[in-house]
């Protein structure tokens, strides 16, 4: 059965994005609002898929600040991409570059306002992040970040990129580690299958804390969902 929801899932999930994909471009060549009204509708059609096929559903611990704020998550699956995106309210994603590069998807990403970060490592790409960071910032925006750079499974904690520590000092917002465990439900291998994902609320970080202090307490913060004998 869950395999069969979980087909049903992707022909529905993705048959019902290209509208979306195509309809992005033409809303930006509009304004920024009206690009922005289909992304949240993009969004809003990804829940509605995973709730009503694969039985999926969200339960939040803690809360987003009411301003404002720089996001840390884990990061287990597609599903808290698009779940995180609608419960902090169209943050600007920290994404690497090679997503930017899809044909039509990236062109429009870039318009909704994503950080890119070229995983190179070169001073240019650095600037060119800490740029559209600050761009965000200056809309009033939360940038939302995946610090360990990639989806890991269960259990696994990387340590924290670099790119954390230059966003955390360049923005200087209160900082927030988002632990989860989407995993359960949507494992990298094998069907999807039903359940509640929980996503963690953390306590806030000043953003006066030196790097080394800021990074142990986002990667404890993030992992707090993960079995303790595990993760070290």
């Amino acid at each position: 059965m869950n395999r069969l929801r979980s087909w049903l899932f992707d022909a529905f999930f993705y048959g019902g994005s290209v509208g979306f994909v195509l309809a992005a471009p033409v809303a930006a060549w509009f304004s920024r609002r009206a690009l922005l009204g289909v992304v949240m509708g993009w969004l809003k059609w990804h829940r509605l898929c995973a709730r009503g096929i694969m039985g999926m559903r969200s339960r939040v611990e803690g809360a987003p600040l009411a301003e404002p704020g720089f996001y840390a998550a884990k990061h287990q699956a597609f599903y808290e991409t698009f779940e995180l995106a609608l419960i902090l309210r169209a943050p600007a994603i920290v994404m690497k570059a090679e997503l930017a590069e899809i044909p039509l998807w990236g062109w429009a990403a870039r318009q909704y306002g994503v950080i890119v970060v070229d995983r190179s490592g070169s001073a240019t790409a650095l600037r060119q992040m800490l740029r559209e960071a600050k761009a965000a910032r200056a809309a009033g925006r939360s940038v939302l970040i995946f610090p360990e750079g990639t989806r890991v499974l269960p259990g696994e904690a990387p340590p924290v990129r670099a790119g954390f520590a230059a966003l955390y000092k360049t923005l200087a917002l209160p900082t927030v580690p988002v632990a989860l465990d989407s995993a359960r439900v949507w494992p990298r291998k094998g069907p999807k299958r039903p359940g509640t994902v929980t996503f963690r609320f953390g306590e806030t970080l000043d953003p006066a804390l030196s790097r080394e202090e800021a990074e142990a307490r986002i990667h404890a913060g993030i992992n707090a969902l993960e079995p303790a004998a595990r993760i070290g």
